[in-house]
């Protein structure tokens, strides 16, 4: 076993779950698992992009990325948007923003949610999401900081009241 494949199943053994997640998120439990071993074995084809990259993590995420695109694309369905686990301590008592914080995350333009995902779930920085997605950070910086903007007007609006469609980013 030569040092590019040690490298990369340590790679693996760091970033696997967490590409595994994402990947699930993109196109289902059935496919992730198999576009997971295509993300690393396309990595093995080319360990030295991989090497090159300013962050393996975040190469590898575009790879993930790209792959699962490509399958949705095959499958001609839209990926589901993201939900996220936004449930506060069960101690404590639950807060109505919750639904109204899915639901801003879920009418969010794909490329708003995606790098929001990719930012507070997968722990990403912003050359890393830049990275992941091929664009420049200044597009990272923009997309976040309008996705964050919409979800505080949501936030601050009345119970009831929805961000109408002019408003909607």
């Amino acid at each position: 076993m030569d040092d590019a494949t040690r490298w990369i199943e340590a790679l693996y053994r760091e970033t696997g779950r967490q590409l595994l997640t994402y990947l699930s998120q993109r196109v289902g439990c059935a496919v992730a698992e198999d576009l997971l071993q295509e993300t690393f074995a396309a990595a093995l084809r080319h360990p030295e992009r991989l090497r090159a990259s300013s962050s393996a993590r975040a190469y590898l995420f575009g790879i993930a990325r790209n792959l699962a695109a490509t399958a949705s694309r095959r499958a001609a369905r839209e990926a589901e948007p993201v939900f996220w686990n936004l449930a506060a301590d069960e101690e404590s008592p639950p807060d109505p923003r919750l639904d109204l914080m899915r639901d801003g995350i879920a009418r969010l333009k794909p490329e708003f949610r995606e790098a929001l995902e990719m930012r507070l779930k997968h722990e990403l920085s912003y050359d890393e999401i830049a990275e992941a997605l091929d664009v420049p950070v200044g597009t990272v910086r923009s997309r976040l900081h309008h996705a964050v903007n919409q979800l505080r007007r949501l936030l601050r609006q009345p119970q009831g009241n929805s961000i109408s469609e002019k408003e909607q980013l």
